[in-house]
């Protein structure tokens, strides 16, 4: 059998990860046993949350140990089956990402259709970062047609979802908020949002009121810090926001001050409403079924950064974290 490498976590960061955080491990690898597949990993995916798991704190998710490999959504081939329902060559999702092949309990593998679209895009806009999207947006948010939306990190890989979501459920308006003015004219260009500025240039707060000077119905966060406050701020009577992430602090190393701006909560009965999408996987079939459709109609655009190789993959992490991509960032790992 061949050998495979595994991103290992070596050291817990602090702050920023640093490269000499991770190692990579070659190993030898195992024949599958009753109920197991070997997979031979052919995209994986890095997302923010990952950055979580490498603290020592309890939390959803149980830290990632160290001197392990490390895990993560992945997409691969069967290369070897003892499982009832999964043949050698089958196309599968899983969790088992970090690393070249994977040994899998095929109760935690789910088949797909290449021939449904690209591989890649079952990581992306047709995976959970798309049903994040969309349950934040019209589950958690709750959002109905004639809102006014407003979505920061807007040209990530949930970000961009949600505003186009939003769109085609019939907003008034939806306002998105990216690092570049590449990434601003993005969204007012083929996202279709009808308004995006560029946070790095002026104060979050001035700039959503120049874009929404009658306020907003529905705020869905990926950033936290200076964006939910200026949300708050601008959100009407009877506001929601979901909450889905918080990239701004992920790497501080001390606490972060919360909203000062709390108090508006009581007297605009405003919900505030934080989020996972595991808890919501009964969507799942009606969000393929909408966004299939989008998708097919091409109404539903998505963009994604690929970096190629294994020994990319800390590397592709880091750029997420430094928001180098442009939607959905993939590694990819050529057979």
């Amino acid at each position: 059998m061949p050998k495979s490498r595994a991103w290992h976590l070596v050291a817990r960061p602090k702050g920023w990860p640093l490269p000499g955080d991770f190692a990579l491990v070659e190993s030898e690898v195992p024949e599958p046993g009753p109920g197991q597949i070997l997979v031979r990993n052919l995209y994986l995916s890095v997302d923010p949350y990952m950055r979580g798991r490498m603290k020592d704190a309890k939390s959803y998710a149980p830290p990632y140990e160290l001197d392990q490999p490390m895990t993560g959504g992945a997409l691969g081939r069967v290369v070897a089956s003892a499982a009832d329902g999964f043949a050698v060559g089958d196309h599968v999702l899983h969790s088992l990402g970090w690393r070249e092949y994977a040994l899998v309990d095929a109760a935690h593998a789910t088949t797909v259709d290449p021939a449904a679209g690209p591989l890649t895009a079952h990581l992306g806009v047709l995976g959970m970062t798309g049903l994040t999207a969309y349950v934040g947006l019209l589950r958690i948010a709750a959002m109905a047609p004639g809102d006014t939306v407003f979505v920061s990190g807007a040209a990530g890989a949930v970000g961009s979802q949600a505003g186009q979501l939003a769109r085609l459920k019939g907003a008034a308006r939806v306002i998105g908020s990216a690092g570049s003015d590449e990434k601003v004219e993005l969204l007012t260009g083929e996202y279709g949002f009808d308004a995006a500025f560029n946070y790095k240039k002026a104060p979050v707060a001035e700039q959503l009121r120049a874009a929404a000077p009658d306020g907003i119905d529905v705020y869905f966060d990926n950033v936290g810090g200076d964006h939910l406050e200026a949300a708050i701020s601008a959100l009407r009577v009877h506001g929601r926001a979901a909450l889905c992430g918080a990239i701004a602090g992920y790497n501080a190393t001390e606490p972060q001050p919360g909203p000062r701006n709390l108090g508006l909560l009581v007297g605009r009965r405003l919900t505030l409403r934080g989020f996972l999408v595991s808890d919501h996987l009964d969507l799942r079939p009606e969000f393929l079924r909408a966004a299939g459709g989008w998708l097919r109609d091409g109404e539903l655009h998505h963009h994604e950064t690929v970096v190629t190789g294994i020994g990319k993959t800390v590397e592709a992490f880091l750029g997420l974290l430094r928001g180098e991509n442009t939607g959905k960032m993939i590694v990819a790992l050529p057979e």
